[in-house]
């Protein structure tokens, strides 16, 4: 099989095939399961996942926050742009990361309605297995390094208000999105 994207609509559906977790969840919270086989039922599960991204109008998707402990992320950074292709990562490991941190606002599907800034590299080098299996190494920078680790970190049961640095901004967004800071997990 040659490596190709799997075909997707970048449309919103009106009932998105999954279902999104949001924090207070526990899968949220889990280490994924590496995958052990890349096959047909995976590739289905990138395409439920993508299209309940675009349904949500999301640009990243990780399987913890559909309820399943799978490895597996999806992204897109320009959902408008039908000629851009998805991108799946299966197994996805950071090799390398620069020095240079960068502040950025975040926002999460599993955290609806909650924009924060928070500190990532610049530019980060993955490997990882594509959708057809083949191993690819690519370095990612700015808007895509930030998506590519932001879901990297949710395979780890990381969510993205653990790493928010101003505790009194991340309280107030919470509260008034009727989050409670008793689920977050402060990282550094």
């Amino acid at each position: 099989m040659t490596a190709t994207t799997l075909a997707v609509e970048k449309t919103k559906l009106a009932t998105p095939p999954l279902r999104v977790e949001v924090l207070g969840s526990k899968v949220l919270r889990q280490p994924a399961k590496r995958v052990t086989q890349i096959n047909q039922e995976l590739r289905d599960l990138a395409v439920q996942m993508l299209q309940t991204m675009y349904s949500r109008e999301g640009i990243g998707l990780a399987a913890p926050q559909v309820g399943i402990s799978k490895q597996v992320i999806v992204v897109d950074t320009e959902p408008d742009n039908p000629a851009t292709p998805p991108l799946i990562l299966v197994n996805p490991v950071v090799e390398s990361q620069s020095q240079e941190l960068v502040n950025g606002e975040e926002g999460c599907l599993s955290i609806p309605g909650v924009f924060l800034p928070v500190k990532r590299p610049a530019q980060v080098t993955v490997t990882y297995k594509d959708e057809w299996g083949k191993l690819q190494r690519r370095q990612f920078t700015d808007l895509l390094a930030r998506v590519v680790l932001h879901e990297m970190d949710h395979l780890q049961g990381v969510m993205f208000v653990d790493r928010v640095e101003n505790t009194l901004a991340l309280a107030r967004e919470l509260s008034k999105h009727r989050f409670s800071l008793a689920d977050v997990r402060r990282v550094r």
